[in-house]
C-alpha cells in the first residue's frame, strides 16, 4: 500500500510538474515579442474592463426607466449580479491560494502594467470581462452583440497574459468563474420570470 501510494505521489508530482512547465513557457511565449500596436490595444483592452462592466448594465437599466422596460431592468440587475458574484469568488479565490504574479516570481517575465502586487491566481480582469461577455451574450443573441464581447473578453485574458502580470491558468480560471456566475445568474433570472409569469396566469384564471 505504501509503494502504491508513493508511485500515485510521484505521478501526481511530474503531472504537477509538467503543467506549471506548461503554464511559463506558454506565457513566455505569449510575454515576449513587444510591438507598439499590441502595448496600446492589449492595454486599451485591460483598462476598460471595470469601465464596461460596470456600464453596460447601468446603461441597460437607464434604458429600462426610460422606456418603462421591465424586462431590461431585470438584465441589468442580474447581470450587475453576476459581476458581483464574479468579484468576490474570484477575490475569495485570490486570498486562498496566495500565486505570486509572474513577473515577481520570473526575472525574465517583462511586466508592461502598472500592477504593483496584488495575487495572480485567478485572473479578476479575466473573470470580470468573461462575465460581462457572457451575460451580454446569454440575453441579446445577435452575433453582432455575441462577437464583439468575446473579442473583448478574450483580448483582456491575452493582455494580462502579455503584460506579465498573470499566467495562461490563471486566466483560464478566470473565465471559467466569469462565465460560469454569468451563466448561473441568468439561469436564476429565468427560473424567477418562469415563475413570476406562471403566478401571473393562474391569477387570471
Amino acid at each position: 500500500m505504501n509503494r502504491f501510494s508513493t508511485i500515485i505521489f510521484f505521478l501526481l508530482l511530474q503531472s504537477n510538474l509538467h503543467a506549471q512547465n506548461f503554464d511559463i513557457n506558454l506565457l513566455k511565449s505569449i510575454n515576449k515579442n513587444e510591438t507598439n500596436f499590441k502595448n496600446k490595444y492589449l492595454e486599451l483592452n485591460a483598462s476598460s474592463v471595470t469601465v464596461l462592466s460596470v456600464g453596460i448594465p447601468a446603461g441597460i437599466a437607464i434604458a429600462g426607466f426610460i422606456n418603462h422596460d421591465k424586462k431590461l431592468q431585470r438584465d441589468a440587475l442580474y447581470m450587475g449580479g453576476a459581476f458581483i458574484v464574479t468579484g468576490i469568488i474570484t477575490q475569495s479565490t485570490k486570498r486562498i491560494i496566495d500565486r505570486q504574479r509572474p513577473f515577481e516570481k520570473y526575472s525574465f517575465i517583462i511586466k508592461r502594467d502598472d500592477e504593483s502586487g496584488g495575487l495572480s491566481f485567478p485572473s479578476g480582469h479575466t473573470s470580470s470581462a468573461f462575465s460581462t461577455a457572457t451575460s451580454v451574450a446569454l440575453r441579446y443573441r445577435k452575433w453582432y452583440f455575441v462577437a464583439p464581447s468575446y473579442l473583448f473578453a478574450s483580448s483582456v485574458a491575452w493582455a494580462r497574459m502579455y503584460q506579465g502580470v498573470h499566467y495562461p491558468s490563471d486566466v483560464f480560471a478566470g473565465a471559467l468563474i466569469g462565465t460560469g456566475s454569468a451563466w448561473l445568474g441568468w439561469k436564476v433570472q429565468k427560473f424567477i420570470e418562469k415563475k413570476q409569469h406562471k403566478a401571473i396566469s393562474t391569477n387570471k384564471l
